[in-house]
């Protein structure tokens, strides 16, 4: 799988999970959902710093991810990892195999 960070817009149907999205410039549909969980910040690359409250408050930011099975038509189809921020509200495409 490819890393990646790029913003992504993702559109929700139905269900709660991602239905289309954005990414450079073509639109994904989503044809199933593989998987979906939810990440904290890791603990490792808190602030140690004992006067700052910083350390508490990035171990409790959460992102929610969505690993999809996506399509543009017939040939192109592939995996995606979506992440959406709850702190900021944003979509990020983080990982994609194709």
């Amino acid at each position: 799988m490819r890393l990646y960070d790029d913003p992504v817009e993702v559109r929700r149907g139905e269900t709660e999970g991602p239905d289309q999205f954005l990414w450079r410039g073509r639109l994904w549909k989503v044809r199933a959902v593989l998987a979906h969980w939810v990440e904290t910040a890791p603990w490792w690359q808190a602030t140690t710093d004992a006067a700052s409250e910083s350390a508490t408050t990035d171990l409790l930011v959460e992102r929610e991810l969505w690993r999809v099975e996506a399509g543009r038509g017939i040939n192109g189809t592939g995996v995606f990892d979506l992440s959406f921020n709850w702190s900021d509200g944003r979509w990020q495409l983080v990982g994609c195999a194709d």
